[in-house]
Parts: structure tokens; C-alpha cells; sequence
């Protein structure tokens, strides 16, 4: 999509209306805004850190923005473009459950092959807790992120395999009420 394009096309636009929860006119707002704050029509990482630290002035933002960052970037190019961008908003603010605990599934799933690793959800657990810094005071049972993740491989590695596949990562969401508050975070905010 659209290098420097001030408009979609009829094509992209009913592109993204087939391929998103968003009608036209949506869609049409949240393409000016995009084209507004990136006008090559494209965000690199170190731009996508920047806004990512403006909602989590708080704590440090950096890693995880770059976790969510790899997921946005579907094509693996090294930078979001439109089309990549309101594909993983419509998921993270209106997918259904399923849909969005796969997302949350490529998250984790740091090398991509198919399963959660210990050393995987760590890094993201960390990310998380040093992004969110000292706005949520937690449970003692969770006060470390080698704490949330022993937990939650307890919960979720059914198979005591020492790693998390799709299902059990499905299965295992569905228990825990933190996972499934975090999936619901960004809806309400669109």
C-alpha cells in the first residue's frame, strides 16, 4: 500500500473492507491519520517504538514494541504498511477470542516455529512488566515475570514437554483471566 498515496484506491479500499471489521468510512479515517503521521506510507520500528512509548510513559516500552512490531509486520519487510497495520488492529480490537489468542500465539512464538518456549514467554512476560513499570501492582505469585511464567506454564503445558503449542495456548487462555483481560485491551479504545 501506498507509498506517499494520499488516497486508496477503490480496490484496496474494498480490499481492506473484505479483509477487516472496518466499514469504509473507518477505514478511510484510520488510512488519513496513518498517511498523516507517516507520509511514505509505511512506519519503521523506531517510529512504532516512539508511539508505543507515548501510551506507556510510565515504564520502557522498547522491547515489547518491537515484539508487537515483528507480529504487525506480516510480511516480514522491516516495516508496516497500511494495509499490514489495520489487518492487526481490526484483530486486536474487534477479532473474535480465537482469533486474537492466535495473534497473542505469534506474539509469544518469538522464532516462529509453532511453539512457546520458556526463554520465549520470558522475554515477552519481561518486556511486558518493564512496559508497564509500576501502574499495576501485582498478585505475590506474579510479582516477577519468572513467577508469571512458571505459572503460567504450569496452567498451559499440559504435556509437560517444556514448550506451549497452538492448543494448549488456547486451552490454557481461556483459564487464565489476566491473558484473557490483555486480548481485550485495546477494544473499547476504537
Amino acid at each position: 500500500m501506498g507509498k506517499t498515496h494520499s488516497k486508496l484506491s477503490e480496490e484496496q479500499l474494498q480490499d481492506l473492507i473484505t479483509n477487516t471489521k472496518f466499514g469504509k468510512k473507518e477505514i478511510q479515517s484510520w488510512y488519513n491519520g496513518f498517511v498523516a503521521d507517516c507520509p511514505s506510507g509505511e512506519i519503521g520500528v523506531e517510529d512504532f517504538k516512539k508511539i508505543y512509548r507515548n501510551f506507556f510513559p510510565f515504564g520502557d516500552s522498547a522491547n515489547f514494541s518491537g515484539y508487537v512490531f515483528r507480529v504487525f509486520d506480516s510480511n516480514k519487510s522491516g516495516r508496516i504498511d497500511f494495509k499490514e497495520f489495520l489487518q492487526a488492529l481490526s484483530i486486536t480490537s474487534r477479532g473474535t477470542p480465537e482469533e486474537k489468542l492466535i495473534w497473542a500465539f505469534e506474539l509469544y512464538d518469538i522464532d516462529g516455529d509453532g511453539y512457546i518456549t520458556q526463554v520465549e514467554m520470558l522475554q515477552i512476560v519481561d518486556a511486558i512488566y518493564k512496559m508497564l513499570g509500576s501502574m499495576v501492582q501485582l498478585a505475590e505469585d506474579e510479582d516477577t515475570p519468572e513467577k508469571r511464567v512458571d505459572k503460567i506454564f504450569r496452567l498451559m503445558d499440559t504435556n509437560q514437554d517444556g514448550k506451549i503449542d497452538l492448543e494448549e495456548f488456547k486451552a490454557g487462555s481461556l483459564k487464565d483471566s489476566v491473558i484473557m483481560q490483555a486480548l481485550n485491551l485495546y477494544e473499547g479504545l476504537i
